[in-house]
């Protein structure tokens, strides 16, 4: 597993307004979806190429489109779903698949209660979308069922992760022969006896659509 932290100013300035409590619920949406923006650069490095033929004003050249099956992006609701629209801005041909999935607050661990993935991942590069990369649990069970139906090569797009999260993610894939990458903006310090990242910024669902 490779974990990738961006260290970039921009990336910075705008994760410390998101950890504000101070920050309301629109301008957190506003920039969740250009922090993923910057963040989906980074994870689309890999991201499988075509070379194409193409007649410019001038003269013929030869240049790439995104290489097909084409790549499926998985936003974990609800969270995740304010993570969609900064990473569509940069892969628009994307086609996007949902996966809803709870964390028990008691047990902490995720159970799935909606699914509109394809049955058949096989070839195709999967980008998954979840604000928050705690305990791993949520993340590890929605890897396993990408897996499940065919996907080798996952990337999980968070805003935060945890230390214990991170570890989760690696020994459940260590020595396997799947491509899992995480990139996150910031690696915080722990998670706290509730299992939320420290310092973190709270659940990013409620900040992102309120407590309803």
């Amino acid at each position: 597993m490779r974990t990738i932290v961006v260290q970039h100013p921009l990336v910075a300035h705008k994760l410390t307004t998101l950890r504000d409590e101070t920050t309301d619920s629109a301008t957190f949406r506003l920039l969740v979806e250009e922090l993923v923006t910057l963040l989906a650069y980074e994870a689309t490095h890999s991201l499988r190429t075509m070379p194409v033929t193409i007649q410019t004003p001038v003269a013929e050249t030869t240049g790439v489109h995104i290489a097909r099956p084409r790549p499926v992006v998985v936003p974990i609701l609800r969270a995740g779903l304010g993570m969609l629209e900064g990473m569509m801005r940069l892969m628009p041909t994307a086609e996007v698949g949902f996966l809803g999935m709870v964390r028990d607050h008691e047990s902490l661990i995720a159970s799935t209660y909606a699914d509109r993935i394809p049955s058949n991942l096989a070839g195709r590069q999967v980008y998954v979308l979840d604000p928050m990369l705690a305990t791993g649990g949520t993340l590890v069970a929605a890897i396993d069922l990408l897996l499940d139906r065919g996907a080798s090569d996952v990337t999980a797009i968070a805003l935060l992760a945890a230390p214990e999260g991170l570890q989760r993610v690696e020994a459940a894939y260590a020595g396997r022969p799947v491509d899992v990458t995480v990139v996150t903006a910031g690696l915080d310090l722990r998670l706290n006896e509730k299992g939320y990242i420290v310092p973190g910024l709270g659940d990013a669902g409620d900040r992102l659509y309120g407590i309803v």
